[in-house]
């Protein structure tokens, strides 16, 4: 029987210095375990609607706009970065122990992101995310995703906290030095993972940030 793709979307968090944040999963995760990734995670359902009253831009229309908030959601929920300002454009400063509580609601489904936004009168900006493409799981794969990659810049202010029970190791990177450690057998990584570096790489050098037409493969 074949697998239906779940929709998923993943993010290239980026700082000022080019370099990208990699996580990597604990290795008794069932799936891609001990593998080092982006953040990200599937689209649920409570994804599909955020209201204009919490929206500063709406994003390409041929991309559903939940890939867009599963995104901003997973960001947040995995490492702790919000993609929202205040309504004057101020950056967005949780405590530890307020942050704390939001990300552990969402995790566990009893906050949507549209509510978070809600609670502390935040403004989510499409454009900080950029899309640039989608990847399928190949079919006869026991998992299956369709799922869209964005970059987005890191927040002035902010810092990422990885989550312990998702992440088992998080760091800084260029996307040359991500790579090279995998060529060398040091960062087990997947396709995706690797199409996404080394689109980053040639987006660093003038090209168009878009994903190679590629199957997903791990």
């Amino acid at each position: 029987m074949t697998v239906i793709p779940k929709r998923a979307s993943t993010v290239v968090l980026m700082d000022r210095k080019s370099r990208v944040y990699l996580t990597k999963r604990p290795i008794t995760m069932k799936f891609l375990g001990g593998y080092y990734v982006f953040p990200g995670g599937t689209v649920d359902e409570q994804d599909e609607t955020v209201g204009n009253n919490h929206v500063l831009n709406h994003p390409n229309l041929t991309l559903s706009p939940a890939y867009y908030i599963a995104a901003a959601r997973e960001l947040f929920e995995e490492v702790g970065v919000l993609l929202a300002s205040r309504a004057d454009g101020r950056p967005v400063m949780f405590n530890e122990a307020k942050e704390r509580e939001y990300r552990q609601q969402l995790v566990k489904g009893q906050m949507s992101f549209e509510e978070l936004l809600k609670r502390e009168k935040l403004h989510f900006d499409f454009n900080q995310l950029k899309y640039f493409g989608t990847l399928v799981t190949p079919e006869g794969s026991p998992y299956r995703f369709d799922t869209s990659f964005f970059l987005a810049e890191l927040p002035d202010g902010q810092s990422p906290v990885p989550d312990t029970y998702e992440i088992e190791n998080a760091f800084w990177a260029t996307p040359e030095e991500a790579l090279s450690a995998y060529s060398q057998g040091k960062l087990p990584m997947i396709s995706p993972t690797i199409l996404s570096l080394e689109t980053i790489i040639n987006y660093k050098k003038g090209n168009p940030l878009k994903l190679p037409k590629n199957p997903y493969l791990f």
